[in-house]
């Protein structure tokens, strides 16, 4: 191993989780580095444009290029692809079908689905759609949709499909609102009859929520364990996204929104 780069990465990484700028003493002190040999690396990082120097301080920090290429990077990372082997444990561990969504407009759309070993009946595919308010994995996407736009996207579309279609934006808002303090929703016969689901969604490097993923249910309540599957798969989900967050969810028993 290479330990001048290992050096400068550990460097690099200091002031990159640094609130503020740093000085060579600082710097040598926390990595237990000689002073010459801090200030030789930041050198060779300014040099390469990495690093900057405050001309009035005479401390570092890092500049944007450290972010322009982690939005490259970040822009090149297909939640469908990261995402498709924890479905698929999901799905064996569950034995149910699970889905992956992602929102557009009104509805979302089926990006990937895994069919269980012994599966419910699923009325979605790959590449469908269904409208987003009546449906686990749509719903646990508009609960991190603010309120302007999320009346701008919706009215006029809160149909009614089944006796239990929640079609008031005040009470959708309420129910979204409990989504987003206990970390998943439920779908309760809304679009099918007999066609219950529960759903979580999945966060990216920047804390927004990008996709959601969901079990197709028979018309009962899910169990705690179930809960539990779904939203360790999801946190992996994430932290394989970049996301850092970390969010302890509340037992189904004391969720009111029925």
């Amino acid at each position: 191993m290479d330990l001048t780069l290992t050096k400068g990465i550990r460097l690099l990484e200091a002031l990159c989780t640094s609130e503020r700028r740093r000085g060579v003493t600082e710097l040598a002190r926390e990595l237990q580095l000689q002073k010459s040999n801090v200030s030789r690396l930041l050198k060779t990082l300014t040099s390469i444009g990495y690093v900057e120097r405050d001309e009035f301080s005479g401390k570092y920090g890092v500049t944007l290029r450290i972010w322009e290429y982690g939005a490259m990077v970040s822009d090149r990372i297909d939640v469908r692809a990261v995402s498709r082997p924890y479905l698929e444990q999901l799905a064996a561990t569950s034995e149910e079908t699970v889905h992956l969504s992602i929102l557009s407009g009104a509805e979302v759309i089926y990006i990937d689905k895994v069919d269980s070993p012994t599966p419910l009946r699923s009325y979605t595919r790959v590449g469908g759609r269904a409208p987003a308010f009546c449906v686990a994995t749509g719903k646990a996407l508009l609960a991190f949709v603010d309120h302007q736009k999320l009346k701008q996207t919706l009215e006029g579309r809160l149909h009614q499909f089944t006796p239990s279609t929640i079609s008031s934006l005040d009470a959708l808002e309420k129910e979204l609102r409990l989504i987003r303090k206990h970390g998943y929703a439920l779908n309760r016969g809304e679009w099918r009859s007999g066609i219950n689901g529960l759903a979580v969604p999945v966060f990216d490097h920047c804390g927004r929520a990008v996709a959601s993923i969901g079990i197709t249910l028979p018309p009962i309540s899910p169990p705690q364990s179930l809960i539990n599957l779904l939203t360790t798969c999801s946190t992996n989900i994430s932290k394989a996204l970049g996301y850092k967050a970390a969010k302890t969810f509340l037992p189904i028993d004391k969720i009111n929104c029925c």
